[in-house]
């Protein structure tokens, strides 16, 4: 057990000290030399876990896996807009997940399949809408599918803009006015009215997540 735990912190080191490199310099700038450096372990500790840096990459960018601390919620369209607002939080808080984010945003990442974050949180977004659609919370029209793939789309361009002008600080409030702009074009009136958009729900839920 205790040599288990060993490798479970050696693990962790390491891919913390990954994430702030990538974080630092992107995919391609990042080497191996300086997160071993930081980590301060071997190269044999290091490609035990990770064999790559591709690998490597893999495992810093998991960390912007959509929350799993939200609690389910009756109205499932307040479920999606609360994952939105943990994942705001994570952003402010946690260095893997910002390192996450920069690697799937990286367009320099030659060789790195930067899809799967986004596939997953399609995945995820869309189970939420279709689960509303079944409970009558989504106004006749609209495609889970399609309004999955535009959330994802919104949101990514809105925690790109958040984090090029305030380091992640405004995000949150970012996420509340997007959902205000996307809501009344796919919810019925009735939930419209029943979702909490308000501040102190954003303050509520920002502490219930962990970080890192």
């Amino acid at each position: 057990m205790a040599k288990q735990d060993r490798a479970i912190r050696t693990r962790r080191t390491i891919l913390m000290a990954a994430a702030q490199a990538f974080e630092k310099y992107g995919y391609q700038a990042a080497t191996i030399t300086e997160i071993l450096k930081s980590a301060g372990v071997t190269k044999g500790a290091l490609y035990f876990h990770f064999p790559s840096k591709e690998d490597l990459a893999l495992g810093v960018i998991e960390a912007q896996e959509p929350p799993r601390t939200v609690p389910n919620q009756t109205l499932k369209l307040q479920e999606l807009v609360d994952v939105g607002i943990l994942f705001s939080h994570r952003l402010q808080t946690s260095l893997l997940a910002r390192a996450g984010v920069r690697l799937s945003m990286d367009q320099q990442a030659q060789g790195l399949d930067r899809s799967g974050p986004f596939l997953r949180w399609q995945e995820a977004t869309h189970a939420l809408l279709a689960q509303a659609k079944h409970n009558g919370e989504l106004l006749p029209h609209v495609n889970p599918t399609e309004t999955a793939d535009l959330y994802v789309a919104a949101f990514a361009g809105t925690q790109a803009v958040s984090q090029t002008l305030t380091d992640y600080r405004d995000l949150q409030r970012r996420h509340i006015t997007l959902q205000q702009h996307i809501l009344p074009s796919i919810a019925t009136p009735s939930i419209l009215t029943a979702l909490d958009l308000t501040p102190e729900r954003v303050e509520r839920l920002s502490h219930l997540d962990t970080g890192e």
